[in-house]
């Protein structure tokens, strides 16, 4: 790019100083030549003024010096030379100017102004005045010369000027080319800077949205996998052993409490299923009104759901609600989502019993998940995806934070001795 650059701005200039040195070149060898003319007519009419008119009774003459290099006669009528010097016959020129008027021209290599002398309104004699050409021709040498070493000193300049705005212009460029290599190659934390010019600062700045959208789209597909495997794990291992539970069954014995157990099992996938969904696609295009449901019913499924599991472990399961707050509409399918994940985290990574309480919160609704452990994980981590280590592990905490966000509420760390995690929903009384 950048010889490229170079090549078109150099050629740019070099046919701007072709025309504009042509022109010069030819206003210089004419106005050289003019100005000796001048010259050359000045001389003569000097000396017209030593001509007298005892000229024609053939008094001698005392003509002033003429040009360098140069002639100065007087002809007579008869085109003979009676003063000064040149040749002792009259030339063309000054015949012609025998007319009474001042003629210029060329003879062989001289220049020539041939005067005429007047006297008494009659052309007695002619004057006429040389200079070898080449003097002139050596004057407008120099001068082309002098017009060529300044265009050859314009185009250096407009070369050394060009290779600069070349480097300019492509250095950006170049980093917005490596820089979209390293995308290509899979580094999408590199981003183009700007560089001073608008159309490449515009440029970049396209570039670098572009990649940040590239970029969310793919955070939101890995998130997707992830939050999909997680939620997704602890239903389907539920469903698989009640299901084996009910194979085991002797033959003839009543299968509809085990086929009940599976069919809310399967709905409550289904439920997992679109809320991962919807938190995917949240932020990214208009999401229909979450369907509302009483947080009291919320918590009695989630009791539900998760007794047997504690109690199989060991643990006890309390759930309680404070006067009021079971009626509070939230959102239910979300809820009971985030619910799954705290109670979740608390069997894996607390111990002791789990408490569930539901309490109003200045118009709004709390639900406090506790357990009897006490988190050793720096409080920073708690929710970062991919944290290890005491009762805030793993992926789950990071998806049901971000659940509660996207219907408006706000999960939280609110003690570490024991663990204990507020859900704060926006809600109204039923």
């Amino acid at each position: 790019m950048r010889q490229r650059v170079v090549r078109v701005a150099v050629s740019a200039v070099l046919v701007a100083l072709v025309l504009l040195a042509g022109p010069l070149a030819w206003v210089i060898h004419r106005s050289f030549f003019e100005d000796e003319r001048g010259a050359l007519e000045r001389t003569a009419l000097a000396a017209t003024v030593t001509v007298g008119p005892e000229f024609a009774s053939g008094d001698a003459l005392e003509l002033t010096q003429p040009r360098p290099g140069g002639e100065l006669g007087v002809y007579d009528l008869s085109s003979r030379l009676r003063a000064g010097s040149g040749g002792q016959v009259a030339d063309r020129v000054t015949r012609e100017a025998a007319g009474g008027k001042a003629v210029s021209g060329r003879t062989g290599a001289d220049l020539v102004v041939a005067v005429p002398v007047v006297s008494g309104e009659k052309v007695i004699a002619v004057v006429r005045a040389t200079v070898p050409a080449r003097s002139v021709w050596t004057r407008v040498l120099w001068a082309w010369a002098l017009l060529l070493g300044v265009t050859l000193v314009a185009l250096a300049t407009a070369v050394l000027v060009a290779r600069r705005q070349a480097r300019a212009l492509s250095t950006p460029v170049e980093a917005l080319s490596r820089t979209a290599h390293a995308i290509a190659d899979g580094d999408l934390g590199a981003r183009a800077a700007p560089c001073g010019i608008t159309e490449l600062d515009q440029l970049a700045r396209s570039q670098n949205s572009m990649v940040e959208r590239l970029t969310q789209l793919l955070r939101r597909e890995r998130d997707f996998s992830a939050n999909a495997s997680h939620q997704l794990r602890t239903p389907l291992t539920g469903l698989q052993l009640g299901l084996e539970a009910a194979r085991q069954l002797p033959p003839g014995s009543d299968l509809s409490p085990a086929l009940r157990e599976a069919l809310e099992t399967a709905r409550h996938l289904e439920e997992t299923v679109e809320e991962v969904l919807r938190l995917a696609r949240s932020g990214t295009e208009s999401e229909p009104p979450l369907p509302r449901e009483a947080l009291g019913r919320v918590l009695e499924r989630a009791e539900s759901r998760w007794h047997g599991t504690l109690a199989a472990a060991g643990r006890r399961l309390e759930v309680r609600s404070q006067p009021g707050a079971g009626a509070f509409e939230v959102p239910g399918r979300t809820t009971a989502q985030i619910l799954d994940v705290l109670i979740d985290n608390a069997l894996r990574h607390g111990r002791g019993a789990t408490s569930v309480t539901a309490r109003e919160a200045a118009g709004a609704v709390a639900v406090d998940v506790a357990d009897e452990g006490t988190l050793t994980l720096d409080p920073g981590l708690v929710f970062a995806r991919g944290g290890s280590g005491g009762s805030g592990t793993g992926i789950g905490l990071a998806v049901a934070r971000e659940l509660a966000e996207a219907s408006g509420g706000r999960l939280s760390l609110h003690g570490a001795e024991p663990t204990t995690f507020t859900l704060l929903l926006p809600g109204a009384p039923g």
